[in-house]
This record gives structure tokens, C-alpha cells and sequence, in this order.
């Protein structure tokens, strides 16, 4: 593993999201406002449900976010696609926190469930990943990961076979 903490604050997410955390050209968050978190409160490489790494991070809901004006006005509901993006994120952030070299991106998930809403009273959201493969080979940098979101406790989103991997080109 590489020499990271295992906790990290909204400043150094945003140091993630200028690229300025893995370095040029490897793992790196998107800026505010598609960053779908504002801390990382517990990471590792051989955590989890499967000893393969996890991640668990959270995300304030305050009324005034961007999406809860458009989608959908006079009924605000958070997009689901942007808690699977944050999961995505997280997944790639791993990766990126193992040391590994490369630029993350999304190559699909294996199931979602959606059974729950975030409306503008919801206060937090909680992402929990468990990583149940994590490779490095000399062709392919790749994490697969199961993960739910949850609202102010409640599961409201589930996903299985969630896969980030990461390229140099």
C-alpha cells in the first residue's frame, strides 16, 4: 500500500479532484459539483466484508444542492445515477489509494437496486464499499466492489459487481 491516511477531509478531496493527491495522471476525483462526497472516514486494502478493501465515506444533503432545482422542480428527488457515481468514485479512489498508477474509469456494474429516495430533508449520506476483487497485473488495474448508499441510516441504494479500473493511457 502506498503511504496514505486512512481518513480523508473535503480539502483533501478537492486535492484529489485537481490531481494534485496520486499525482499527474493517475486516480483523480471530479471537482464540485459532480464530487459526490465530502469525506472519506475509513479506506483500506485488505478491509471489508471479503478482506479485499473498503471504503466508507459520507455526503451532506443540505436543500440547496444543485441537482434538487431540476430534477424534479416542485417534487426535488437526488438523482439515483449520482449515488452510483459516488460509489464509482470511491471504487477508483481506492485504487488510486493502493499506490496504483493510471487514470480511473467505469466499466460497469453488475446490479443496482434502488429502494429508497434522498429528498432535501435527508441530512447525510453514507457510501459503504467492500472490494471482493482487486488486481494489478502487467494489462489490467481493476477493482470490483459491492456497495450501498445510505440515507441518514436507512439502505436506499445496493449495487453488486461494481467495476473501476484503472488505464495509463
Amino acid at each position: 500500500m502506498a503511504d496514505f491516511p486512512s481518513s480523508f477531509t473535503k480539502e483533501d478531496l478537492l486535492k484529489c479532484a485537481a490531481g494534485d493527491l496520486f499525482g499527474p495522471g493517475n486516480a483523480q476525483l471530479p471537482a464540485p459539483p459532480m464530487l459526490m462526497m465530502d469525506r472519506i472516514t475509513d479506506i483500506s486494502g485488505d478491509g471489508g466484508a471479503h478482506g479485499k478493501g473498503h471504503v466508507v465515506a459520507e455526503f451532506d444533503i443540505t436543500p440547496d444542492l444543485w441537482f434538487f432545482e431540476c430534477h424534479f422542480p416542485g417534487n426535488p428527488i437526488m438523482p439515483g445515477c449520482l449515488g452510483l457515481d459516488g460509489l464509482w468514485q470511491l471504487t477508483g479512489f481506492n485504487l488510486g489509494w493502493r499506490g496504483w498508477q493510471g487514470r480511473g474509469y467505469a466499466l460497469g456494474v453488475g446490479e443496482v437496486k434502488l429502494t429508497g429516495m434522498v429528498r432535501p430533508d435527508r441530512k447525510m449520506l453514507t457510501y459503504k464499499i467492500d472490494f471482493t476483487k482487486a488486481l494489478q497485473t502487467r494489462r489490467l488495474t481493476m477493482g470490483v466492489a459491492d456497495g450501498i448508499v445510505e440515507a441518514d441510516g436507512e439502505v436506499i441504494y445496493q449495487v453488486k459487481d461494481m467495476k473501476v479500473a484503472l488505464s495509463e493511457n
